[in-house]
Formats: C-alpha cells, structure tokens, sequence
C-alpha cells in the first residue's frame, strides 16, 4: 500500500514539473517573437547586450523608407542596417512628428528631423536630408550616401510638343543637311568637269556635244540619291570612279537617315520644348512649385541667379496654390494637372520609373548631397562618414541606389535621341573626297595620254596640245555656237 502511494505521488509531482516547464517555454517565446517585431517607435535592431542604442528619426518617402506589413523598409532602412552591422550598435526608429525635414520656423525654432535632433529627441537622421549650409550651422552631417541635384519632374503630355511641318528634316542636324549639300554640288561638278577633261566620253570634242553637262549632272546626282538609275551613262573611267563613290555614299548615307527616322519615331519623344529652367520661366502653360519649406525653395530664395530669383517670386507669390506639402503630392499633382514639379532629381528619376507616363528635363542644377544629420561635437559623425565611404567603396552603395530605383517601365525617353552630327558621318565624307580626288586625276591622266599622242602626230610640245585640248573641251559650247553661226551666215 505504501508503494502504491508513492508511486502515485511521483507521478503527480512529475506532471506538475513538466507542466510548468511548458507554460515558462511558452512565455519566453512570446518574448521572443514581442521582440523581433518592428514598427513606429520599435527597436529595428534589437538592444544587445554592451551595445549602444541610438534614436533615429527618419521621415515616410518612397523609396528611401515606406511602410509594409507594419514593419518599414526601404533604401534608409537597409543602409541604417549596413551601418549598424558595421559600427556595432542598436537603434530605435521613429517617424518625425511633424512630417518635415527642417527648416526654421516664423518663431526662430526648427521644424522637422532637424528639430528634433536639437531638442534631442533623437541622436540622427538617416533620411534623404539635403546637407545646407545653414543646417550645417546647427546639427553635423556625415559624408553624403547619395548624390543629386535640383531638376524639373513634368507629365510627358504636357512636355511634348506637336509635330513641326519639316518634321522629315530631323534625322540629320543642320549641319549634315549643310555638309550632304555641298557634297552633292561639288560632285556634280567634277563630274561636269572629269566629263570634260576625259577624251573617252566624247571623240570630236568639236564637233560633238557632251552628254554631262552641268544640268544632266545635277540630274545624275539626284538620281543616284533616290537610288534610281538615270542617263547618261559614263563611259570613262574617272567618269565612273567618281559615279561609284556617289553611289557608295548615297547608299551609306541614306542607310544612316532611315535608321536615325526610325529611331526618331520609335522613341515616339519630341525634343522636349522645356529643357531648362529658363524655359519653364517663360512658358506660361504649366504652373510649377517645390515643397514647402525644403531645402529646394531656400536655393531659389539665396540665388542670385536672375532665372532663379524669377523662379522663387512666382513661388513665393503663389505659394499658396504651387507650393506641395508632401513629395507624394508633388507627384500626384504633375500627373493630374498641367503642374510641373522642382525638386531632387534622384527623387523624380524614380518617379519617372514608377509612373511611365512622367519624365524629368535633362537640367540639373545645384548639386548636393543627402547625408545622415547627427548633434553638433557628436563622436558618431566620423565613424558615420567613415562607415558611408567604406560601403561605397565596396559597392553597397550602388547595389541599394540599384535594388530600389528599379524601374518597370520601358523609358526609351532616358535614351536621348539626337539629330546625327557630321562628325558621325567624317569617314563617308572623307571617302568621297577622295573618290573625287581620284576622278580628277585619272581625267587629267587620260587627256596628258591623248595630248602626248597627239603632240607626235602634228609636232607640238604635250604642254601646248594639252593646253589646247583643255581649253577645246572647257569652252566646246562657245565653239559650237560660233561655228553654227558661221554656217548659217555661209547657207544665207
């Protein structure tokens, strides 16, 4: 019996341990889970144990950080956690209250991520923040992890422009339009000329007519850039060298005018009418405005620059109605109305690649950077800088820039179509010349031939036949003429 008892008190005592066991388990899993969670004002790298931990406020924008899943994430996010891992420490991650990067108030105080890093709410901002000088007078900022500069954020619609009448003349710059129309006028002169000079297309010269003169060779030229063969037909050999290099050069040249119409249409992009500053200044179709308060309007403010000191007046007049409160406004706004938005180009490059219907003018001005903001005389500002220059050196740096401006949209407009230039075409205008070259040559070959075989014939030097043979054949018309008048006179 007192086996028995015993035997049921150790089961009693073994079920209440295990028991108990399980349900601490559990509690400490909970703990476990409660504590890997991030989100508003939660550690994104958990407090370790000798580790410090550091305050970071941070402000909502595509793509640095955004919200997924309760958790943030983004190019900040990622490069908070390459620092992190680098520097040894933990942090805390925290929106900035009033949604703005920093600017001073009417009071004197500062708002947004720079106030706070003031009032030490926080101990950095690692946020697309513009380093300014007159930030740069209250709070540190480390080496910029991203470079950028101001440009000019427009919907494709309202950029483009209609089709001008001579729209077919864009393939080629003015200057190869130049360049091609000299090379036709001078080819058919030598022509006209090698025609002349060569004693194989012509017998008499007389008492026969050449068949180039200058207006068939005109004619000639032309056909032959229409790739349509036209009469007459060179029998000589220099005639027909300079033949074939017009030949070889229409071909190449027309090649190259059909492939740059064809990129011209595909690309399915006008030159956009607004490619400046001073461009958006004088249009008066679109309104155009910045964010309020950010480092982009202060720049128009301090500018000297006459474009930009017209550029801030409108704002400041207008605030009320250009000036966006947020960059998602900004965007939203262009894409809905004929707005055209001035702000960080990296910012608008992934607008851009976001919504395929925006585009951004190709002038960047005021070149800056975006860099992390910590207290004045903080021990964190070097190691930060220090950190940032190692993770570019290795590339990090441009794999984030690369992972989150990844762009879904076919932007053939990034790929600037250009008119082509001569300098393109120098090889096909230089093989020309020297066809010419070599036509004229073989001309005056074959007449010094003729002339050498003549001078035996009526016993003359070559120099004065071939003299004469040149000066025959160079004025055959006026010859022609006075011999048909004299026969006229002759038959009256």
């Amino acid at each position: 019996m007192d086996k028995g008892l015993h035997f049921m008190f150790c089961v009693i005592a073994t079920m209440l341990l295990l028991r108990e066991s399980s349900q601490t388990g559990e509690k400490n899993d909970l703990k476990m889970l409660a504590a890997s969670k991030s989100g508003f004002g939660i550690d994104s790298r958990g407090p370790e144990e000798g580790l410090p931990t550091l305050t970071v406020t941070t402000i909502l924008e595509d793509p640095y950080v955004m919200v997924r899943s309760a958790e943030l994430e983004g190019y900040c996010i990622d490069l908070l956690k390459a620092l992190a891992a680098m520097l040894h420490f933990s942090y805390k991650v925290k929106v900035v209250s009033d949604g703005q990067y920093g600017a001073i108030s009417s009071n004197g105080n500062w708002t947004g991520m720079v106030g706070e890093i003031l009032r030490q709410e926080a101990d950095i901002a690692v946020a697309p923040l513009t380093v300014t000088s007159a930030r740069e007078e209250v709070v540190s900022f480390t080496t910029p992890f991203l470079q950028t500069g101001i440009g000019i954020l427009l919907r494709k619609d309202t950029a483009s422009h209609e089709m001008s009448f001579f729209h077919f003349l864009a393939p080629f710059s003015k200057e190869t339009w130049t360049g091609l129309l000299f090379a036709y006028v001078l080819t058919c002169f030598c022509l006209f000329l090698v025609a002349r000079l060569s004693p194989c297309e012509w017998n008499e010269p007389k008492n026969e007519e050449n068949h180039f003169t200058f207006l068939n060779s005109l004619w000639f030229g032309a056909g032959a850039l229409a790739l349509q063969g036209v009469t007459p037909r060179p029998k000589a050999l220099s005639v027909r060298v300079i033949a074939a290099v017009w030949w070889l050069f229409t071909i190449a040249l027309l090649a190259a005018y059909i492939a740059n119409f064809t990129a011209l249409l595909s690309s399915g992009s006008e030159q956009l009418p607004i490619q400046t500053f001073e461009d958006l200044v004088k249009q008066r179709k679109l309104e155009f405005g910045t964010l309020d308060g950010s480092s982009t309007f202060y720049f128009f403010k301090n500018s000297k620059n006459p474009i930009h000191q017209m550029i801030y007046e409108y704002m400041d007049k207008r605030r009320d109605r250009v000036l966006v409160k947020t960059y998602q406004e900004a965007v939203q706004r262009v894409m809905e109305s004929n707005y055209a938005f001035i702000g960080e180009s990296i910012s608008q490059d992934l607008a851009a690649a976001r919504h395929c219907n925006l585009i951004r003018a190709p002038e960047v001005i005021g070149a800056r950077g975006f860099g992390i903001a910590t207290t004045q005389a903080s021990l964190w500002t070097k190691k930060l800088s220090i950190a940032v220059l190692k993770l570019r050196e290795s590339g990090d740096l441009d794999y984030l820039r690369n992972k989150w401006w990844e762009t879904s949209c076919l932007h053939k407009s990034r790929d600037r179509w250009s008119p082509l230039q001569p300098q393109a075409l120098g090889g096909l205008f230089l093989t020309l010349a020297i066809g010419l070259a070599l036509g004229v040559i073989a001309a005056v070959v074959e007449l010094s031939n003729k002339s050498r075989h003549a001078a035996g014939h009526v016993k003359k030097s070559c120099c004065s036949v071939f003299t004469e043979e040149m000066c025959t054949r160079l004025r055959i018309k006026e010859n022609t003429r006075q011999s048909q008048e004299t026969s006229g006179r002759a038959n009256a």
